[in-house]
């Protein structure tokens, strides 16, 4: 059976039964649809909703063909630890039940890329759990998902969690509760939720702990000794329920140093992450950066550690300076540059409120020059780095 009448055939069957289904919701309400033009109406959206839902699904199982050459790496963990290619990503605010703006993102940039990456919160709402449903979505899509872990800790629910101090003290010293292990049900549900893919993640945990403004989770709160305790509780915590398909990714601020301090140690951490953002001219206390001035000058302390470097966030704003000769210069001979890079998630963020007043975004999908420059600066390198 070809494509197209295929799909015809999925239409006429979506379409008989969505209006099946109005008939019956309708009797058994007592209510009338009214007019013949609402209950068409009505089936129509229900078809495109099906129809949407199929073309993702065949989108998701071509990309996963097109991604077979990570089938090796999903099976052996130990070749994502120690990769040969530099594995691509990118994040998107705009996913939420499937990750079509993903692919949306790919398909202007010309490639699959083999990591996905999400953010989730700690707490005791039901978002604030292990994100299964987006895990197993980008599984299907053949790609390892990479998940920004955030302790939150004033966000569980107190009449549930007796045994923790009251929300507005919960964060003055929070690393040593967690290390103490007062949020160990939490961890360890987490922690046997993951193991449950069967499956490598990427797991960043507290990231830009040594940033004293942005995460209560930070140096104004805590210790670095605390912080340390802290991740390797959590380390240890996932050890013990067997979670052994788990990358841990250590991730501090680069502008902000005392690495060292931080670092949890060599058996705790699988790479070290840095987010890249340049924001340009956009607030009082930013001007436009380039990629070596932002990681360049912080690359000797970050590689002194013997671990591959994620690159968990990079992007540039278009205000100050040129964004596509940014990303060109970024990416120009990066493998020879900076060879412990073996990750780049792309930040495409399209409404980011998180340090200015005003939203920023950094969405780049649209930008024809930029995604051209970048395309273009990656099949310049090296094929011992390509898949």
């Amino acid at each position: 059976m070809g494509r197209k009448t295929h799909r015809i055939l999925i239409i006429i069957l979506a379409f008989a039964a969505a209006i099946a289904v109005i008939l019956i919701l309708s009797f058994i309400g007592g209510k009338s649809r009214g007019p013949l033009e609402g209950l068409l109406s009505d089936a129509g959206a229900v078809v495109t909703n099906v129809e949407s839902k199929v073309i993702i699904r065949q989108r998701s199982y071509k990309r996963a063909d097109d991604l077979k050459w990570l089938r090796a790496y999903i099976r052996d963990i130990a070749l994502l630890k120690h990769p040969r290619v530099i594995l691509l990503g990118a994040y998107d605010n705009q996913t939420t039940e499937n990750f079509e703006s993903i692919n949306d993102f790919e398909d202007s940039l010309h490639m699959e890329l083999p990591l996905i990456h999400i953010y989730t919160a700690w707490g005791s709402k039901p978002e604030q759990q292990f994100p299964e449903k987006q895990v197993k979505a980008i599984i299907e899509m053949g790609s390892i998902p990479v998940i920004t872990w955030e302790p939150w800790l004033s966000s569980f629910d107190s009449k549930e969690w007796t045994q923790l101090r009251k929300p507005e003290v919960r964060d003055k010293n929070g690393m040593t509760d967690v290390a103490r292990g007062k949020y160990d049900r939490y961890i360890q549900q987490w922690a046997m939720d993951a193991k449950r893919m069967n499956y490598p993640i990427f797991l960043r945990v507290g990231h830009e702990m040594n940033d004293p403004y942005r995460y209560p989770w930070g140096p104004q709160n805590n210790s670095a000794k605390d912080f340390k305790a802290a991740w390797r509780h959590i380390y240890n915590v996932f050890k013990t329920v067997g979670a052994g398909n788990i990358i841990w990714i250590w991730s501090p601020h680069p502008a902000y140093g005392y690495f060292d301090a931080y670092y949890p140690g060599k058996d705790y951490v699988d790479y070290v992450g840095v987010g890249i953002l340049n924001y340009g001219n956009v607030a009082s206390w930013s001007k436009w950066w380039t990629f070596d001035e932002i990681f360049g000058n912080h690359y000797k302390e970050l590689s002194k550690y013997k671990k591959p470097i994620i690159i968990t966030e990079f992007g540039c704003l278009n205000a100050g300076g040129n964004r596509s000769r940014w990303f060109q210069d970024a990416l120009k001979q990066l493998p020879l540059r900076y060879p412990s890079v073996k990750s780049i998630i792309f930040f495409h963020y399209s409404a980011d409120h998180t340090t200015t007043q005003q939203t920023l975004n950094w969405y780049i999908k649209d930008d024809s020059c930029t995604m051209n420059s970048i395309n273009r600066q990656i099949r310049l390198w090296p094929d011992s780095v390509k898949p």
